[in-house]
């Protein structure tokens, strides 16, 4: 018996060894050189940005931005044919049709759904602090210093159970509610002549300088361009750069099998989105949250700097805690006109993910 325990206790051993290693691929210890940890909110946060929340100025100044008293809807619809990265999907089936029943003498029934999917990471997706990483010669390293080696809840066997203090609860304990600005990259292309009278949607950016990315000089041209306050500590900032029109909220439904297959084959040629140095800018703004019509909000394949993956990512969310939602539906916005308003919006308390499905609601 004491022989086993002394092996099981070396296979412990050695595999402590092998977590405490990088994974295969590229690394950069970019995070320890740069000193990304500990955060603004504290060496102990787990909740980042979602802070800007507990401030009852970001608030005021959110619901200061309400003035025709209406709301919509901006989450997009969860459906099996909607554009996705990769190889995630969404399938629901409903159980025993129905699940259960009839009971009683009012013979009532009911319907239950099983859904399997990438839960916080399909269709109108919010990236928590267990998503984006960074490679070091230490191991995976997230935000406010956390190796997922050390931080992962585990179970028996040591199999993986959820993200731990990375777990996205922590962020759904705050919720965003934040003065939101949105900005029309669609609508300064056109000012500029960078996008034709009848195009709705920039261009998939390739190289350096196309207009499909977006930068801090267009950030601030856009704002302008509003005529809205500047982008403050606090703020959700929503980019619309018309990709997400191919599949909106008010064309979804409707489509045939055809266009949805068009719009994920679309989806799956890159993206328009914010450059680096448009996402640094935002955070010298200490934003809240970023949002966009595309399933990263990055700029991709082509982007300012050659070789970087999704730099915004990284640059906000690892780095800084500065949360992300993307695949909304910013067609809405733009139709209603909206260039301010509130946001108000929370991840769901999902022990352990990495991030949530939502709906958000704005109102102006």
């Amino acid at each position: 018996m004491k022989a086993i325990v002394t092996c099981g206790a070396a296979l412990l051993l050695a595999a402590g060894t092998t977590l405490a290693q990088p994974l295969k691929g590229p690394v950069s210890d970019k995070p320890f050189e740069e000193r990304w940890a500990p955060s603004q909110w504290g060496p102990g946060d787990n909740a980042g940005s979602s802070n800007h929340t507990r401030n009852p100025d970001n608030i005021r100044r959110a619901l200061g931005a309400v003035k025709q008293m209406k709301s919509l809807t901006v989450g997009k619809y969860y459906h099996k044919e909607i554009p996705a990265f990769g190889p995630r999907g969404w399938n629901l089936t409903i159980p025993g049709t129905p699940t259960g029943g009839p009971f009683g003498t009012n013979a009532m029934i009911y319907h239950d759904e099983l859904v399997t999917t990438e839960i916080g990471q399909i269709g109108t997706q919010f990236d928590g602090p267990g998503h984006i990483g960074v490679n070091t010669s230490k191991g995976p390293f997230m935000y406010n210093g956390r190796i997922t080696w050390d931080a992962y809840e585990r179970g028996d066997g040591g199999r993986v159970l959820g993200m731990g203090p990375l777990g996205v609860e922590h962020v759904g304990e705050n919720g965003f509610v934040c003065r939101l600005v949105v900005l029309d990259a669609v609508a300064l292309r056109k000012s500029q002549n960078r996008l034709g009278a009848g195009e709705e949607m920039l261009p998939v950016p390739q190289k350096p300088g196309d207009p499909g990315i977006v930068t801090e000089a267009d950030v601030k041209a856009m704002v302008t361009a509003a005529g809205i306050a500047d982008i403050q500590a606090g703020d959700c900032v929503a980019l619309h750069t018309g990709m997400g029109n191919t599949w909106s909220n008010d064309r979804y439904k409707k489509m045939t099998g055809e266009q949805r297959a068009a719009a994920r084959a679309a989806f799956a040629k890159g993206e328009p989105g914010f450059g680096i140095n448009a996402c640094q800018y935002l955070a010298t703004k200490n934003i809240a949250l970023t949002i966009g019509d595309t399933s990263a909000n990055d700029a991709q394949p082509g982007g300012e700097e050659n070789g970087f993956a999704v730099p915004c990512h990284t640059e906000l969310q690892t780095r800084r805690g500065i949360w992300n939602l993307e695949n909304v539906d910013t067609k809405s916005l733009v139709d209603a006109g909206i260039k301010e308003g509130a946001f108000i919006w929370a991840p769901l308390k999902i022990i352990g993910a990495t991030g949530s499905p939502g709906n958000p609601i704005v109102l102006y």
